[in-house]
């Protein structure tokens, strides 16, 4: 239980709206001191509630972004291989007849099919697939984006693009941690 009192409520609500607002600003909507509101931020922080997570809009990037939910017996397993996937956002495991749901971001659709045709749809721990494309969200979806500074040979899936064949016909842009990544924004 999260056991908020109002003055914490108004805090976070105030800080979902704006996250940039200083503990001053917020202590002047409160009509409360400086102090307390660093008081109140720093037990927030310590408890978990709070965290700081900087990330791209996806909305105001032309990103291609899915869903994919899929039914598996081995819930850990797949969620193991994506981990360190730079095109994995997040993944949660689900009630009913999917029992995992992932989110993945690329610059190209058809990567990304590629990559669910290569790491889910064959593998033997995976029964059902249903790969949906997010045309638009209600809010902003801000998401961190693993930005790749040092290229491999080998993707984090244990993979290697030359060898793979929808790379080779130019039906997927590689792995952006490998040297064979063809596309613009983890380049």
């Amino acid at each position: 239980m999260l056991k908020l009192d109002d003055t914490d409520k108004r805090i976070l609500s105030l800080l979902v709206e704006n996250a940039e607002l200083s503990q001053s600003e917020i202590a002047r909507f409160l009509k409360i001191s400086q102090p307390a509101v660093a008081t109140r931020l720093r037990k927030l922080k310590k408890r978990g509630i709070i965290t700081h997570q900087v990330g791209v809009n996806l909305g105001k990037t032309k990103l291609g972004f899915a869903k994919i939910d899929l039914s598996t017996n081995n819930s850990g397993k797949i969620l193991k291989l994506f981990e360190k996937c730079p095109l994995f956002l997040n993944g949660f495991v689900t009630s009913g007849k999917h029992n995992l749901c992932l989110f993945l971001v690329s610059e190209d659709l058809a990567s990304l099919d590629a990559c669910m045709d290569s790491h889910i749809r064959s593998n033997p721990n995976v029964s059902d697939v249903e790969f949906s494309v997010i045309l638009s969200s209600a809010r902003d979806f801000v998401s961190p984006l693993k930005m790749i500074t040092e290229k491999t040979e080998v993707s984090p899936c244990g993979g290697r693009c030359n060898k793979c064949s929808y790379h080779k016909s130019e039906r997927c842009l590689g792995c952006p941690n490998t040297i064979y990544y063809k596309g613009a924004l983890f380049g």
